[in-house]
């Protein structure tokens, strides 16, 4: 029998057995992910942003979580050599309306205890010479990385230190017993003291499939990108962001540098057809029809239906997406972007329409649910892997 058993090899489930390991060095782990690689769905699909924790309410999970993880991010990379920069962020107000909302953003920061300042159109320009804007909020603490590199440094980690790994494994059914957790998957059945679920995209089935009703769904949102042509890099030094609409979930299209070198042009947020629908033709009739069925969605859209026409008309032209990019550097144009690979978001929403705008974790008798860790999830990993050995404490589950 394991100590535990952790259901996800993404870069939170890996970052919760890199977190058991360095803890409790004498517990016996296993990690199983049903894909044929580690982090390969949300975390491959990353936009490799280190955030600083900005966005977030104050006091709240990814608030703190997200500031204390952009030092312990920097400080596992550093200690692992993984190639990422400390590059920073502007957010920009482009138009006078978003004068007032970028001061409640910059106030935010200050609650947040970050090292924000606020810079008007002339400095602006001297650090970013391509970009429109009539003020915005510096943010040094930002930066880029490749999470895919820090989700394969967990795991190794965790290998190191005589922790189980397999990949191809799927879980299909949670058992709670008096003793523990029995994990029945295609390779037969695993038993443990406690069981970690970090599935992400699937998190609320396998909270369904251990024996609880979860009080949220995850509903999928696709975000499609598009990539500057080599010979329009320039235009970017840094990330580059509007100044967000606070009552819409999604930060709007921003651009992002990449550790590669290239600089990524997006997102927009569509709902996805399937859980792990990167493509416009992916498709899953389970998966829609669960959406659909879902009074909570048809909530949500009816609050949202604007902005969300606004986000599938840029989804299908090219040219309306531009637009948007436009009031950030008014010089790129269509041919100056080519499609880039999309990411698709496991968003919890409640079945009262409200998206759940927080990390969520739901308990069992003897397991815990990680059941909403969007962004800056990749960020906070490291906080969030500390916080399941805490909670693990209050069982008094550790070892």
């Amino acid at each position: 029998m394991y100590d535990y058993i952790i259901v996800g090899g993404g870069i939170v489930g890996l970052s919760a057995g890199y977190a058991l390991l360095n803890s409790h060095p004498q517990a016996k782990l296993l990690v199983i992910e049903k894909d044929d690689e580690w982090a390969k769905q949300q975390t491959g699909h990353n936009s490799g942003v280190i955030h600083s924790g900005i966005y977030y309410k104050p006091g709240s999970y990814k608030a703190k979580f997200a500031r204390e993880g952009n030092r312990s991010m920097i400080e596992f990379c550093r200690a692992h050599e993984i190639e990422h920069e400390i590059c920073g962020k502007v957010i920009v107000a482009t138009k006078p309306e978003e004068l007032s909302l970028m001061d409640n953003l910059f106030q935010r920061g200050l609650d947040n205890g970050l090292n924000v300042r606020k810079i008007g159109a002339e400095e602006l320009k001297e650090i970013e010479p391509h970009v429109y804007g009539l003020a915005a909020i510096q943010v040094p603490s930002a930066g880029i990385v490749n999470y895919k590199q820090v989700s394969h440094a967990f795991a190794r980690y965790i290998a190191e230190n005589d922790g189980d790994l397999m990949l191809n494994t799927r879980a299909e059914k949670i058992l709670e017993t008096g003793e523990g957790v029995v994990v029945e998957t295609n390779k037969g059945d695993f038993s443990a003291r406690f069981l970690i679920n970090c599935t992400g995209l699937h998190s609320d089935r396998v909270v369904r499939s251990s024996g609880i009703e979860p009080d949220m769904k995850i509903v999928p949102f696709r975000g499609e990108y598009y990539e500057l042509v080599p010979e329009k890099r320039h235009l970017v030094k840094h990330l580059i962001y509007p100044v967000p609409n606070p009552s819409f979930p999604f930060l709007g299209v921003h651009y992002t540098r990449m550790i590669g070198g290239h600089v990524e042009a997006g997102p927009n947020a569509v709902l996805s057809f399937k859980r792990e629908g990167y493509k416009k033709t992916d498709i899953s009739l389970k998966d829609l029809a669960e959406v659909l069925a879902y009074p909570g969605f048809w909530k949500l859209a009816s609050k949202f239906w604007r902005e969300g026409m606004e986000e599938m008309v840029r989804s299908y032209s090219k040219r309306a997406f531009v637009r948007s990019l436009q009031q950030l550097i008014p010089e790129i144009e269509e041919k100056d972007l080519i499609p880039a690979p999309a990411g698709v978001r496991a968003q919890a929403l409640k079945p009262d329409g409200s998206l759940v705008d927080d990390f969520y974790f739901i308990d069992g008798r003897k397991s815990i649910h990680v059941c909403n860790a969007p962004s800056p999830a990749a960020t906070a990993s490291i906080q969030i892997g500390q916080a399941i050995v805490e909670r693990l404490n209050q069982y008094r589950a550790v070892i």
